[in-house]
């Protein structure tokens, strides 16, 4: 099995929405490693997808939301979020995540 390493690299990362830059760092079928970028101000949209998601928060402040409440996450914190659970972020100051998703999300896929 070889092994493939992914360098950060912010001229490589995608913008899928204003104020967000994302890079998919490392997938299999059964697990993706993303990497985004958020800038001070950005609120991503309401959404919800089938795939757990454990996001680790690398640096800056997130506020996130769900029916479960409201909370805001630091640099250094992490939590889980359950496949199917509405959900949204904002970021009150410029921050970076590391979000992993199981299964992998066919979505963020570079396209070959």
């Amino acid at each position: 099995m070889a092994i493939d390493v992914i360098h950060s690299d912010d001229p490589n990362m995608t913008h899928p929405e204003p104020g967000l830059r994302r890079q998919v760092m490392s997938f299999s079928p059964d697990m993706m490693l993303v990497r985004h970028r958020m800038e001070k101000g950005w609120v991503g949209a309401k959404h919800s997808h089938p795939h757990e998601q454990m996001v680790y928060v690398v640096s800056g402040h997130i506020v996130f939301e769900s029916p479960d409440g409201k909370f805001d996450a630091k640099a250094g914190d992490c939590f889980l979020v359950a496949g199917g659970v509405e959900h949204q972020a904002s970021a009150p100051e410029d921050s970076e995540v590391l979000d992993i998703f199981t299964p992998y999300r066919e979505d963020y896929a570079p396209k070959v």
